[in-house]
């Protein structure tokens, strides 16, 4: 039996920065430029190369079992990590910004 979608549900193909907020919002940072085909790969997440030769995949997770299937697929990948960032809930901010995960030594990194 075929059920119809309930009309609270977005469709399929929305982008995740027009869907409502379900689960925690997650910006993870990785060394290396991935391209937008490898968005698939990541839970509909946005991907977005920076000028620095990084790039960022932010968007929703429902849970922290499907943060650690993105985080196995980067593995996976043999794709480093950088940093990641839980982001506070849509209009509220973080009380204490993020530490730079840079250190003396790391590539960008400020002499030191």
């Amino acid at each position: 039996m075929v059920t119809k979608p309930s009309s609270k549900e977005p469709p399929v193909n929305t982008p995740p920065a027009t869907r409502p907020p379900e689960g925690n919002w997650y910006e993870i940072r990785l060394h290396g430029v991935l391209e937008q085909r490898w968005a698939a790969w990541f839970d509909g997440m946005n991907l977005t190369a920076n000028q620095d030769g990084s790039t960022t995949l932010r968007g929703p997770l429902i849970d922290q079992a499907a943060l650690h299937g993105v985080l196995q697929r980067l593995r996976d990948l043999g794709i480093p990590l950088i940093a990641v960032t839980q982001l506070p809930p849509a209009g509220q901010t973080c009380p204490h910004p993020p530490r730079s995960p840079r250190r003396p030594g790391w590539p960008g990194s400020p002499a030191g």
